[in-house]
């Protein structure tokens, strides 16, 4: 991320209705959003995973608008947290496994709808883009949205994006940890659930360079749809005011009528 952080990192936002621990760490946690009562619920959970480069300085709390804007439109919204780089459980595997289990826990929530879609930005966007490409994802787990995602981890490694920070989750570069770099990339995958890839067509954290390596590891029959915002930026791409949240939105729905 850059220094001059953009408005919506620090836009307040209504607080969630609760927090929920699922461990004994400080990211073994999840805030809830549920939809205000005058608005009919849409029966669906959507989880969201934040970015930041998997770096211990950025956390969930940037997402608020997000969530609370997806709740004011029906949803029922998770907001995940998850160790990162040089945190307790951080780094891969663990950061990946952490967003699985959170996962888990946001889907057998009683009072979460247990069909879940993840919404993952940036870093986050890579942690979708894992679990949609899971031998066995969550149970429940329908589909996923990779806002500007890492998509990517060769090309973010070539390009040395936020000082080698994939360098850093992966705890040594391709030559030194190559199974941990073949497991954790979504570009050497294939998806096994249906995948959004929504980028910013002004995108200046994750250039198209590593969207489009991701791209051409895919197969022709994979279920992935890729939509560009024209004149967006990285963080436009979260933030409820600007124009892409519409697009985001209409992904949302479009992937909520394949779930019957």
């Amino acid at each position: 991320m850059s220094t001059d952080e953009p408005d919506v990192l620090t836009r307040s936002a209504r607080p969630p209705d609760r927090t929920v621990v699922t461990g004994p760490e400080q990211t073994d946690v999840y805030d809830v959003w549920e939809p205000p009562a005058d608005r009919a619920p849409r029966g669906l959970t959507v989880a969201l995973v934040h970015g930041g480069f998997w770096r211990e300085q950025y956390d969930r709390h940037h997402l608020p608008p997000l969530a609370a804007a997806l709740a004011a439109d029906g949803f029922h919204v998770a907001n995940l947290e998850y160790p990162r780089i040089g945190m307790p459980g951080g780094g891969w595997p663990g950061t990946g496994t952490s967003v699985s289990d959170r996962v888990e826990s946001a889907l057998a929530d009683d009072q979460l709808p247990h069909r879940l879609l993840v919404v993952g930005h940036s870093a986050g966007g890579h942690l979708a883009l894992w679990l949609a490409s899971a031998e066995q994802p969550p149970a429940g787990l329908a589909g996923v949205v990779a806002l500007a995602p890492v998509a990517s981890l060769a090309e973010a490694h070539r390009l040395h994006l936020s000082h080698d920070a994939a360098v850093e989750l992966l705890g040594g570069t391709p030559d030194q940890e190559p199974a941990a770099w073949a497991a954790a990339d979504p570009a050497r995958l294939g998806l096994t659930l249906p995948a959004v890839v929504l980028t910013a067509a002004n995108d200046d954290e994750v250039p198209g360079s590593v969207i489009a390596a991701y791209q051409e590891g895919r197969e022709v029959d994979e279920p992935v749809t890729f939509s560009e915002v024209v004149g967006a930026g990285h963080y436009d791409l979260i933030d409820p005011d600007h124009a892409a949240y519409l697009t985001l939105l209409a992904h949302l729905e479009q992937l909520a009528i394949g779930l019957g």
